[in-house]
C-alpha cells in the first residue's frame, strides 16, 4: 500500500472557497489512482485554506506526472465556483510534486493539471503528457475565439454589446441617482464584463475596489449640477474646484505652472507621452520656420541653423491626427488640428517651445505663432497642441500600444501555449486582468455612450481611426526601446527621467528574459523547433498585426537571441510601457486646460484676436470636462490587489534554477527603486512613474 499526502490550496479572494464535492486522480509513470472524495469533518476549501489528505493507493504510481480535479454536486447546494491555487503531492518516495492550477472551477468539471516542471514539445515523450497539451490547446482555442471590434485594430475576445438600460418615468422635482448618468456609461463597465470567464476577470477585491471609487465622485459632480452644465467656464481658477479629492504634488504642480514654456517642454520628456519628440536636423518645408523668427529664443551668438547642427532643435509632428472630421457635443459643433511644434533644448538644459504650427499645411491663414506673440495667442497655441496631445496619448500611447497589444499578446499565449509551457509560465504573471479592464476599455471609451463620444472633439469613428491609423504605421523596431531612443535622436538628452528609467528596467528585464530562456532553450534548433512557440508568434503577427508585413513583426523564431528580444518586447509592453503612459495620467490632465479633449472653436487663423473669453471658449464646456475627468480618474488609478514588477506570488516555476532568476530579478528592481527615489529627492518635479514598486506586472487599469 502506498501513501501519498495530499494539500490542496484554496485562493485567498473574497468567495474563492467551495461548498461543491472535490475529489482526487492522481496519474503516475506505472498507474493511477482511484478517484478519491477529499473531504473532512466540518468545512473543506474555504477561502485561504490549504487542506491536507492522504490518498491510498495499491501500489506506488511511479514519477507522478497529472492530477485530476474534479467538481461535483454536494448535497442540495447550488453550483458553487472554487478557486485552486494549487495541490502539492508528497509522494512515498518523501519527493514532493507541484500541480499549479491557479484558475476557477466554475461548473461540475474535471480540471487536469500537469506537474509544475516546464517542458516544451520536444521534452515530452509520453504519450499520455502529449496528448494531455494537444487537449489543453484544443479546448482553450474552443472557448477563447478571435473577434474584429474595429476593422484595422487588433482583434480581441468577443463580448456581447450592451446597451444602457432606458430611464423610467420619474419625478422631474426629486432629484435621484439610479446608477447611471446622463452622458456617463457607469452601468457599461459591470455589463461589459459579464460574459467574461471567471478567470479572465478581476478579483472580488479588485472589483469592490475600481466600481465602487467611481460613483460617489459622479454622484457629487451630479448633484452639483457639473454634468448637465453646457456652459464655458467663467474663471480658470473654477477648473480647481472639481480636482480629485486627494491632489498629489505632481497634479498641485501642473495647476500651478501649466502655462510656463518650461514646464510645456518638460512634458515631452517626463510627462504621460514622452515618447513622441525626435531631433530635427533639418526644418520640413511644410513648417517654414526662419531664423528671423526664432533667433531671439535661441540665446545670443547662435542661429537657427547651428542648433540644427549642434542637435539642439526637436520636433513634435502630430501629422498622424490630420484629416478627421468631428462631432457635435452638446449641441456645438467641436472642432480639431494636427499642429507642429518646435523645441529649443538651451543651455540650462531645458526644453523651450519656440514655434507652433496649427495645420500640415502652411499658408495665409495658418500663421506661426513664436513666444514673442500676444500672451493669449501664444498660450492657446499651446493648449492646441497639448489637445494633439491628448490623442498622441490616450489613443496611441496609451490605448494602442499597450492595451490592445498586450490583449492580442495575451490571447494568443492563451490559446497556444499550454500550462506547462516555460514561456506560458514565464508569461502568465503579465496578462493578468488584461482582458478584464480593456473589455471595461472598450465600453468607456470606444462605445456610443462612452467618453470618446460625449467627451471628445472626435467620437467614437475619429478617436478609433486614429488608432487604425497608427497600427498601420507600428513597427516592430519601434517596440525595441533601447532602438526608439537612437531612432529618435534623443539618446543623450539630458534631463530624460523617462529614458533613463525606463532603460534601466529594460536592462533588468532583459537579463531575467535570457536567463529563463537559455535555462529551457540551450540552442537555436530547440526555439526553431517549438511549434507551439511558432503558432504563438504567428497568431500575434495574423490577430494582432493584422498580417502586414511592413510592421517587420516576426512570423517565426529561429534563434535564442530572437526569442530573447521577443519576449522582453512582450513583457516590457504589458508592464512598464504601459506604468510610463498611464500611473500620471490623473496627475498631468486633472487641469483640463493641460489636456484638453475637445476644443470648440477654430484653431486661429490670425494673431492678435485672442482674449481669456475666446481662450475659455475654445476650452471643453464644464460638462465634457467633468465627464473625462471621471473616466480619466476611474481608468488611471490602480485598484487594490496588486502585484508590482518581479512580484510573482503564484509557483508556475519550480527548478532552481529559474527561481534565483526571478529572486535576482527581484534584487535588480529593487536597486533601480532605490536609486530613483534618491535621485527624486533632488528634483522640483519627482518622476517615479518607473519606479519598480509602482509598476504593475501586468495591464489591469
Amino acid at each position: 500500500m502506498a501513501t501519498y499526502k495530499v494539500k490542496v490550496a484554496t485562493g485567498t479572494d473574497l468567495l474563492s472557497g467551495t461548498l461543491d464535492s472535490i475529489s482526487l486522480t492522481i496519474v503516475g509513470t506505472q498507474g493511477e489512482s482511484h478517484k478519491q472524495l477529499l473531504n473532512h469533518f466540518g468545512r473543506d476549501f474555504a477561502t485561504g485554506a490549504v487542506d491536507q489528505y492522504t490518498v491510498q493507493c495499491p501500489q506506488d504510481l511511479g514519477e507522478l506526472i497529472v492530477i485530476r480535479l474534479h467538481k461535483e454536486r454536494y448535497s442540495f447546494f447550488p453550483k458553487d465556483p472554487w478557486y485552486c491555487n494549487y495541490v502539492q503531492i508528497c509522494a512515498p518516495s518523501g519527493r514532493i510534486y507541484h500541480f499549479p492550477a491557479y484558475q476557477w472551477m466554475d461548473g461540475y468539471e474535471t480540471l487536469s493539471l500537469r506537474e509544475a516542471t516546464g517542458k516544451t514539445t520536444a521534452d515530452d515523450s509520453l504519450p499520455i503528457l502529449l496528448e494531455h497539451r494537444r487537449e489543453e490547446i484544443r479546448a482553450k482555442q474552443d472557448f477563447y475565439h478571435w473577434r474584429v471590434f474595429v476593422p484595422g485594430l487588433p482583434n480581441y475576445v468577443h463580448i456581447p454589446s450592451y446597451r444602457p438600460p432606458v430611464r423610467r418615468h420619474r419625478n422631474p422635482n426629486r432629484p435621484e441617482w439610479n446608477g447611471y448618468i446622463p452622458g456617463f456609461p457607469i452601468l457599461i463597465n459591470f455589463k461589459a464584463t459579464k460574459f467574461l470567464n471567471l478567470n479572465l476577470r478581476y478579483s472580488f477585491l479588485k472589483t469592490a475596489s475600481f466600481f465602487t471609487r467611481l460613483g460617489p465622485m459622479a454622484l457629487a459632480f451630479k448633484v452639483r449640477g457639473l454634468l448637465d452644465c453646457k456652459h464655458s467656464w467663467k474663471r480658470l481658477k473654477d477648473i480647481k474646484k472639481i480636482f480629485p479629492g486627494k491632489k498629489s504634488v505632481v497634479a498641485e504642480y501642473v495647476a500651478e505652472h501649466w502655462a510656463e514654456d518650461t514646464f510645456f517642454g518638460y512634458q515631452y520628456l517626463n510627462g504621460v507621452n514622452p515618447g513622441l519628440i525626435r531631433r530635427c536636423t533639418r526644418i520640413p518645408d511644410k513648417f517654414p520656420v526662419t531664423d528671423d523668427m526664432v533667433a531671439p529664443f535661441l540665446g545670443e551668438g547662435t542661429c537657427l541653423q547651428a542648433e540644427l547642427e549642434k542637435g539642439n532643435i526637436y520636433l513634435a509632428d502630430y501629422r498622424i491626427m490630420e484629416g478627421f472630421p468631428t462631432v457635435e457635443l452638446s449641441g456645438r459643433k467641436q472642432h480639431h488640428c494636427a499642429p507642429l511644434c518646435l523645441l529649443h533644448f538651451g543651455p540650462e538644459s531645458k526644453m523651450m517651445p519656440i514655434a507652433i504650427q496649427l495645420s500640415q499645411t502652411p499658408g495665409p491663414d495658418c500663421p506661426i505663432f513664436l513666444p514673442s506673440d500676444s500672451e493669449w495667442d501664444w498660450l492657446l497655441a499651446k493648449t492646441w497642441v497639448r489637445y494633439a496631445e491628448f490623442y498622441s496619448h490616450e489613443a496611441i500611447a496609451h490605448l494602442l500600444e499597450t492595451h490592445l497589444i498586450a490583449e492580442a499578446f495575451c490571447l494568443a499565449m492563451l490559446r497556444n501555449l499550454p500550462m506547462c509551457h516555460p514561456l506560458y509560465k514565464l508569461l502568465i504573471p503579465h496578462t493578468r486582468y488584461t482582458v478584464q479592464i480593456n473589455s471595461i476599455g472598450r465600453a468607456v471609451l470606444l462605445n456610443e455612450g462612452g467618453l470618446s463620444a460625449k467627451g471628445m472633439s472626435l467620437g467614437v469613428e475619429g478617436f478609433a481611426g486614429v488608432m487604425v491609423r497608427a497600427l498601420s504605421e507600428l513597427t516592430y523596431d519601434s517596440l525595441y526601446l533601447p532602438n526608439d531612443f537612437v531612432e529618435r535622436g534623443v539618446q543623450d538628452l539630458p534631463g530624460y527621467y523617462y529614458r533613463d528609467d525606463s532603460l534601466a528596467v529594460w536592462n533588468a528585464l532583459e537579463r531575467y528574459v535570457t536567463e529563463m530562456i537559455t535555462y529551457y532553450y540551450p540552442c537555436d534548433a530547440a526555439v526553431e523547433g517549438d511549434p507551439e512557440l511558432q503558432c504563438w508568434v504567428q497568431e500575434i503577427f495574423k490577430e494582432c498585426l493584422l498580417g502586414r508585413e511592413s510592421s517587420g513583426f516576426p512570423t517565426c523564431l529561429r534563434t535564442v537571441p530572437e526569442l530573447i528580444r521577443y519576449v522582453t518586447i512582450v513583457i516590457y509592453t504589458c508592464s512598464a510601457k504601459h506604468a510610463a503612459v498611464n500611473t500620471g495620467q490623473m496627475e498631468f490632465t486633472a487641469w483640463m486646460p493641460n489636456f484638453p479633449a475637445s476644443m470648440r472653436n477654430p484653431p486661429m487663423q490670425a494673431k492678435g484676436l485672442t482674449t481669456l473669453e475666446t481662450f475659455l471658449d475654445t476650452l471643453p464646456d464644464v460638462k465634457t470636462t467633468c465627464i473625462t475627468l471621471l473616466v480619466l480618474w476611474t481608468l488611471s488609478r490602480e485598484p487594490d490587489d496588486r502585484r508590482p514588477l518581479g512580484h510573482f506570488p503564484d509557483i508556475h516555476f519550480v527548478e532552481e534554477a529559474p527561481r534565483r532568476s526571478i529572486e535576482a530579478f527581484r534584487q535588480r528592481l529593487n536597486q533601480i527603486s532605490n536609486a530613483i527615489r534618491q535621485r527624486n529627492k533632488c528634483l522640483p518635479i519627482p518622476y517615479y512613474y518607473l519606479d519598480p514598486l509602482l509598476i504593475e506586472n501586468s495591464i489591469s487599469i
